[in-house]
């Protein structure tokens, strides 16, 4: 569950409530009854390093390398089908 954080305007005082994101906000202060204001805070992680997009999104040269690794004939890739059209091709073969 996150956490939120609260300002009373009356007494100035700062709370974080662990809170379901769906539960409504708080709007009467637990210490001295007035009214509480919801703020907006910073994220409690952070993300570091090259970050995900760097997969997702790859540069030229992993482009590249990737096709590289990939097999040249795409035929010997594929598995033969069988039906009709295995038929065919076995006896186009002949």
């Amino acid at each position: 569950m996150p956490v939120y954080e609260y300002k009373c305007k009356k007494c100035k005082k700062v709370f974080e409530i662990l809170q379901k994101i769906t539960d409504e906000p708080l709007s009467k202060c637990g210490e001295c009854g007035g009214e509480m204001k919801k703020l907006i805070t910073k994220t409690s992680f952070v993300l570091k390093g090259g970050g995900w997009y760097a997969t997702d999104y790859p540069s030229e040269s992993r482009k590249k390398a990737m096709d590289e690794a990939k097999p040249k004939d795409s035929k010997e890739a594929k598995p033969e089908k069988k039906g009709a059209g295995a038929k065919k091709a076995a006896a186009d073969a002949d």
